[in-house]
C-alpha cells in the first residue's frame, strides 16, 4: 500500500542528499537495523550509530524529515484494499519489520489506522519477517486460520514463508497483478478500476 520506508533505496538517496559515505552507512546500518526494527534500540540511537557518530553540517531533525519523506502512498493498492475489505468484510493485518517512529510516521500520514485492524510491527512484537514467528503472530491475532487467510509482500521469499505456512499469498509486483491474483482467489471488486 506503500513504497518501502527506509530500504537500501532510500538509505542510497540519503547518502547522496547529505554527502555521506554510502559505504559507511551502509556498513553502520547493517550492524545496527535489526536491533533498531525489533525495538530494542531507539531512533535517536540508531541514528547516532550509523549518521551521527561524527559532526554532520545538517542536523538530526533534517535528516529524519528526509527519512520520512521517503515513504509515499500508493494510492490505487489503498483504494483496493479499502474496497475488498468493505465489499468482503476482511481483517486487514499488516506484518512490516520497521522501527518505532517510521512505522508510526506511516500509521499517521497515510491514515493506515483507518483500514488496518491490526499492525504486527517489528518494533512492537520484538521479532521480524523472515522468523515465521511473526507470521503465525499475525494468524493468531486474526483469529484466522492459514488457509483463509492472503498474505502479499513485495519479497519473494516472506511469500514462500506464508505458502509453507498454508497461508494463500500474492507476490506483489504492481496494482494490475495483484488486483488479478486477488480475482483469481474470489476476492474481486465491484467496480471497473
Amino acid at each position: 500500500m506503500l513504497t518501502n520506508g527506509w530500504d537500501h533505496l532510500a538509505r542510497k538517496r540519503a547518502a547522496k542528499h547529505f554527502k555521506l559515505n554510502w559505504s559507511e552507512m551502509d556498513e553502520r546500518h547493517r550492524l545496527v537495523f535489526e536491533t533498531h526494527e525489533e525495538g530494542k534500540l531507539s531512533f535517536e540511537e540508531y541514528l547516532g550509530w550509523v549518521v551521527f557518530f561524527e559532526k554532520r553540517p545538517f542536523t538530526r531533525i533534517q535528516f529524519r524529515d528526509f527519512m520520512f519523506a521517503q515513504s509515499k502512498p500508493y494510492p490505487k493498492m489503498l483504494g483496493l484494499v479499502a474496497q475488498l475489505k468493505a465489499q468482503h468484510g476482511l481483517k486487514i493485518v499488516v506484518v512490516s519489520n520497521e522501527s518505532r517512529e517510521i512505522n508510526a510516521h506511516r500509521i499517521r500520514t497515510f491514515r493506515l489506522d483507518q483500514l488496518v485492524d491490526a499492525f504486527i510491527s517489528s518494533c512492537f512484537v520484538g521479532m521480524r519477517k523472515p522468523d515465521i514467528e511473526i507470521f503465525r503472530l499475525a494468524l493468531d491475532l486474526a483469529q484466522t486460520a492459514p488457509e483463509r487467510a492472503v498474505f502479499i509482500d513485495n519479497t519473494p521469499m516472506f511469500v514462500q514463508i506464508a505458502e509453507r505456512l498454508g497461508m494463500r499469498s500474492i507476490h506483489h509486483v504492481d496494482y494490475e497483478s495483484t488486483r488479478a491474483k486477488f480475482t483469481s482467489l474470489g476476492l474481486q471488486t465491484n467496480d471497473a478500476t
